[in-house]
């Protein structure tokens, strides 16, 4: 799935697109989360309020990642942005194994 947003309220769509195309209900992703299945609807429903980690976590749960690219241009190539590609989180690994706090 190639997706592109250009505003919040799309977030909640690819969410939602995402959840069910992996096949599974608000219920089941909100456990794998440690949410309710309301804070998840309201997740989808309101977009907004996802911090940045929280949105990685989703993302990750639902087997997908963030990329960005030059508005209207093709993916940035590994190495070409500034800054590593990816940075090891509080507890010094690497990924979605770090807690992340609703």
């Amino acid at each position: 799935m190639n997706q592109i947003l250009s505003v919040p309220s799309q977030v909640g769509l690819v969410l939602r697109a995402a959840r069910k195309s992996a096949g599974l209900s608000q219920k089941a992703l909100a456990a794998r989360l440690g949410l309710s299945q309301n804070r998840l609807s309201e997740l989808e429903t309101s977009p907004g309020t996802l911090r940045v980690d929280q949105l990685l976590s989703v993302l990750a749960a639902l087997g997908l990642e963030l990329q960005v690219q030059p508005r209207g241009g093709a993916p940035v190539a590994s190495g070409v942005a500034d800054g590593p590609p990816s940075m090891p989180g509080p507890s010094g690994r690497m990924g979605p194994a770090d807690p992340v706090e609703w």
